[in-house]
């Protein structure tokens, strides 16, 4: 259960690049590049919830380990995508021509997501 709690932004690498290039508006990456989100992560076998709050707006995602289900993209639209893991702290997700990798490390949360040669980063700690 590596990924149990709670955890907040930290910081993040390649924010305005990335949206970008997934194709969000100037006035909306200019909106939400400061905010700050806190994430919550309920892991029960292969089970997950997510549930990430940025300002106002809450996400919440929730899949089972390898079976394919529907996900709200970065974009805010629903996609089916399939997510594996990788050793007992580690997560892998193809969404659309998204690569979401997101790992765990003590205290740490770092999750990059790949579109073509951008990678935007975004590194949490565990607040609980």
């Amino acid at each position: 259960m590596a990924f149990n709690g709670h955890y907040e932004l930290h910081s993040q690498e390649n924010f305005v690049p990335f949206m970008k290039a997934i194709g969000l508006s100037d006035d909306l990456i200019e909106k939400g590049k400061d905010k700050k989100s806190t994430s919550e992560i309920v892991e029960t076998g292969d089970h997950f919830k997510i549930t990430v709050t940025t300002g106002s707006r809450v996400l919440v995602n929730e899949f089972t380990i390898g079976q394919e289900t529907e996900v709200d993209s970065p974009t805010g639209e629903k996609v089916k995508a399939i997510i594996n893991r990788e050793g007992n702290n580690k997560l892998v997700a193809k969404i659309k021509n998204i690569t979401s990798v997101t790992e765990i490390t003590g205290d740490q949360m770092v999750n990059a997501m790949t579109v073509g040669d951008i990678v935007y980063k975004r590194i949490s700690k565990r607040i609980s």
